[in-house]
């Protein structure tokens, strides 16, 4: 929808804002990647961390079934910890969510999503953004997937379909969707508003009409955390901007404002 950036108070999400306590959210970009380059420093091997990373949001159960250079228990800890430290600011609705989540939405992995791996699926963006954004540079097609919660539907949105997801129209010069459209486009990025449930299925089909193809996303952390793991099994660079809060209806009883960082869309791009 609509920017809300006009705003003077913090944006707030359902379960997380990267704005925190500030109207924006340079603080966050600035502290996630402040916090990744300390976690290198004690694991220089990217994918190495990355893979660690992963292991930790994926439970207590499957982390105790791991053994030796796979498991490492001091680094995770530690990991744990100082995202709970650092982080929590910027999670501070998932606890409620967790407890008002009717039976019957539980058993959706995105929205029963715990705060811990919120945290983690932070890392996971910041880190894939790091190891992929060159292979995705050099990738012959490149495309993003716009969450279509950023649409301004105030005019009546336009979106017109495109070769594999809607095209953005221009309706508003405001519309985020339109914004970031222009800047993909500046990079010679194929932007498309994401309404596709079946993500397998629209990469399988956009890899076989392409010599080597590179994704970008932009969508709520656990559902940008989730694609990018899906790119990367389907040999497919990932790289990816999550949205400053989640408010769309699947969250919310209602579609609400958010918004993403255009500044840190050119940082990733540039």
């Amino acid at each position: 929808m609509a920017s809300p950036s006009g705003k003077n108070t913090p944006l707030r999400g359902k379960t997380y804002s990267l704005h925190g306590e500030e109207r924006d959210a340079g603080h966050y970009y600035e502290l996630i990647r402040g916090l990744t380059d300390r976690f290198l420093h004690r694991c220089p091997d990217e994918q190495r961390l990355l893979e660690q990373v992963r292991n930790a949001s994926r439970g207590r159960s499957f982390v105790k079934r791991l053994s030796g250079r796979s498991n490492d228990r001091h680094l995770l800890s530690f990991i744990k910890k100082t995202l709970r430290e650092s982080l929590s600011g910027y999670t501070t609705g998932v606890r409620q969510h967790l407890r008002t989540l009717p039976l019957s939405r539980r058993f959706d992995p995105i929205l029963r999503t715990k705060e811990e791996h919120y945290h983690l699926f932070m890392i996971e963006i910041e880190l894939t953004n790091r190891i992929f954004r060159d292979a995705f540079r050099r990738s012959t097609y490149r495309f993003a997937l716009i969450a279509h919660c950023l649409r301004d539907f105030r005019p009546g949105c336009r979106a017109e379909a495109g070769a594999y997801e809607s095209l953005c129209r221009g309706c508003t010069k405001e519309c985020l969707v339109h914004l970031g459209s222009v800047l993909l486009r500046k990079y010679g990025i194929h932007p498309y508003i994401s309404v596709t449930m079946d993500l397998e299925k629209l990469f399988r089909k956009i890899r076989s009409e392409h010599d080597s193809v590179g994704a970008l996303g932009i969508a709520c952390v656990p559902e940008l955390a989730m694609g990018m793991r899906l790119c990367i099994e389907m040999d497919i660079p990932p790289v990816g901007l999550p949205l400053d809060a989640n408010r769309c209806a699947r969250w919310m009883k209602e579609a609400r404002d958010t918004s993403f960082s255009l500044s840190e869309l050119e940082n990733l791009l540039a």
